[in-house]
């Protein structure tokens, strides 16, 4: 019984990697709404499997590196892979079906950035001794959301939609991806230690822009909350956040 308890929350990881990598199946399908539903899920499975963790105080070292395991695949190759799909779409090439040595056939290889740079990202905040009850740079989760809004952005087909298609856009996307998973700034606390506006405006002003923008844009709006999010972050120079990983 004592097995089992200490090893509850190890369990909800090991449902976020079969998330991501059920996750993983559907991008290859270029299935995007399955792909976003299903990392969703699994960053739902990592938020909680911590909050048990503590809740049982169980929590250990193979927890850490089983939870840093499963974010490399819910939240580290799946927005990646995610990433070079559209980037091949983008230049209308089929990479491995007709593969050549010319340039262009090597620039959705920038999407690997990703993945590398949330790699570091997962494994410096192993060992920062910083990033105890704080984070910095943009965790994983964050980084994949806003990646996986991506293919709904440029769905709707309009004028900001063709922004999102253009080949050097996600190219420089995916350098600025892997720059934001590392950076030395630290992101606003989401917690509420009271309710007063004076020391929570710029979260009431994230909640308010978050709705806002939710409505108009629905799953696509992740894009621009999070950028907002980051900018509003450096804006107010705060340094803590209490978000997952």
């Amino acid at each position: 019984m004592k097995t089992l308890k200490s090893n509850l929350p190890n369990i909800l990881t090991l449902f976020n990697l079969f998330s991501g990598i059920i996750a993983l199946f559907f991008v290859f399908k270029h299935q995007w709404d399955m792909v976003f539903w299903f990392v969703v899920l699994g960053i739902l499975f990592d938020f909680f499997d911590g909050l048990l963790a503590r809740s049982l105080g169980v929590s250990g070292e193979m927890g850490l590196q089983l939870d840093s395991l499963a974010d490399m695949v819910t939240s580290g190759l799946v927005p990646s892979f995610v990433m070079f799909f559209l980037i091949e779409k983008s230049l209308d090439l089929k990479v491995f079906d007709n593969f050549s040595w010319d340039i262009e056939h090597f620039l959705p290889f920038a999407a690997v950035l990703v993945a590398l740079a949330s790699a570091w990202r997962l494994a410096k905040f192993n060992i920062d001794t910083r990033q105890t009850v704080s984070f910095i740079g943009l965790p994983t989760p964050a980084n994949a959301l806003m990646i996986l809004s991506i293919p709904f952005l440029i769905r709707e087909n309009n004028e900001i939609s063709r922004i999102f298609q253009h080949p050097y856009f996600l190219i420089f996307f995916s350098f600025l991806s892997a720059y934001l998973l590392n950076m030395e700034v630290s992101l606003f606390s989401l917690k509420f230690k009271d309710f007063s506006w004076k020391n929570n405006w710029n979260k009431f002003l994230l909640l308010i822009f978050s709705l806002v923008i939710l409505l108009i844009f629905g799953k696509s709006g992740l894009f621009f909350i999070i950028v907002f999010y980051v900018i509003l972050s450096i804006l107010t120079k705060s340094d803590s956040i209490e978000i997952t990983h």
